[in-house]
């Protein structure tokens, strides 16, 4: 069942987090991917979107998350899988995902929380595979 793939696919993101290895998640992620975030959990509107890594680069990706795993503690890592809706040609599906991601800083003591919601995009291959294409970044939802 697609969304059974789908959960699996955000469970190994979620592990990626949680054991800092970057390579779990790097592995499923679209070589056309890109990732632009909202500056805060309530900028809705995309005109104020930024790009913090460009088009998605294997090594550069790594080296970015590595960076992070390095100098940050993880003190939690809570997610939970609101709904997954495939495609009625089950060639493409979304997932939406509550996030709450809360990293420290190991010297300056700084904290970076990633909370909200998300909607995960993923699309199927012509070899079958499944893969990350797209993500919002967490929003905040009356």
């Amino acid at each position: 069942m697609i969304e059974n793939i789908i959960q699996e696919m955000v469970g190994l993101e979620t592990s990626g987090w949680d054991t800092k290895n970057p390579d779990l998640f790097l592995s499923m992620i679209h070589d056309d991917m890109v990732w632009p975030w909202p500056p805060t959990a309530d900028s809705h509107d995309p005109i104020d979107w930024v790009f913090g890594m460009g088009r998605f680069d294997r090594d550069r990706w790594r080296k970015i998350w590595q960076e992070l795993f390095d100098t940050h503690d993880l003190i939690h890592n809570r997610r939970n899988t609101v709904k997954i809706k495939v495609s009625r040609e089950q060639d493409g599906a979304l997932a939406v995902v509550d996030i709450d991601t809360l990293w420290r800083h190991k010297t300056t003591h700084e904290t970076s929380h990633w909370k909200g919601r998300v909607c995960k995009i993923y699309t199927k291959l012509s070899t079958g595979e499944w893969k990350f294409y797209f993500q919002t970044g967490a929003l905040n939802f009356p």
